[in-house]
């Protein structure tokens, strides 16, 4: 079904790799088709407690290919390929519509989303990984958002997601003058939360999320994504509240009661997997 994705499981981790080397991975209409049916199979299935979303070759994304773009500002037609066997709604509808726009559904995915970026990352690409919830970027990787030279506007949640990341002026520099920068940079910017050697970073992504099946109870990893992304766009009472009906129900829950019991008997805990309806 997949013709330019790669997709695999080894439990826990899913990893969903962008597979057109040759273009830098830029994004067709059939890759963001294939990357959002894959996104909710993993998202469904047991065994995965965390994604990667990586880039083959040299490339993380470099965006939006340009072939598509043309056709766009030439007002050419639609895609010739038939898409509908990729249909797919994943992340969780009761994140509201904030998260149902086209691209903001990856903050509502319930699993953590970690990108890997382990090198071009432009455009669209670039929005990608900001909707990613974690950035592992290699030292070699070369960021830009490329909008302003293409006489675009900030896509895609760039102007929601950056500011808060890095800043309001460090976020404008970026879009406005849309200057490239590497992996080293992106983390003294705040962009990247692990600096990663060349070659490494969808393994340490991998690895970070093995980590997290081995400590952390999937319920509450999901639970505390939504709380970030939903408390981002509430007044602090309002989160407060939600937080204290979020406590008392995990007060409630069989991973609480686990998470005490082999906190007691010095043992890692068995942690129920989290059970999403088809």
């Amino acid at each position: 079904m997949y013709q330019h994705i790669l997709y695999s499981i080894d439990a826990p981790v899913a990893t969903i790799t962008m597979n057109r080397p040759d273009n830098l991975n830029a994004f067709t209409t059939r890759m963001l088709a294939e990357i959002r049916h894959a996104l909710a199979d993993a998202e469904r299935d047991e065994s995965v407690v965390g994604i990667v979303l990586t880039g083959a070759g040299r490339g993380f994304c470099a965006g939006m290919d340009m072939n598509a773009l043309n056709n766009m500002s030439a007002g050419g037609g639609g895609v010739a390929d038939d898409l509908s066997p990729l249909d797919a709604h994943p992340g969780d509808p009761e994140m509201g519509e904030n998260f149902a726009v086209t691209y903001s559904y990856l903050l509502s995915i319930r699993k953590p989303l970690i990108a890997a970026v382990n090198g071009a990352c432009a455009g669209l690409g670039f929005c990608f990984a900001l909707l990613c919830d974690m950035r592992f970027v290699e030292k070699t990787a070369k960021f830009t958002t490329a909008f302003s030279q293409r006489g675009l506007v900030a896509e895609h949640g760039a102007s929601w997601l950056l500011p808060r990341l890095i800043g309001p002026g460090k976020a404008l520099d970026l879009l406005w003058s849309a200057r490239k920068f590497d992996g080293v940079e992106a983390q003294q910017l705040g962009l990247a939360e692990r600096l990663c050697e060349p070659g490494t970073s969808a393994t340490e992504a991998a690895a970070y999320i093995k980590q997290l099946a081995v400590s952390a109870a999937p319920m509450s990893l999901m639970v505390m994504k939504q709380q970030v992304y939903r408390h981002l766009n509430m007044e602090l009472g309002e989160a407060m509240h939600d937080t204290n009906h979020l406590m008392a129900a995990s007060l409630k829950r069989d991973d609480f009661k686990e998470g005490v019991r082999s906190f007691m008997e010095r043992r890692p805990p068995k942690f129920k997997p989290l059970k999403i309806k088809r």
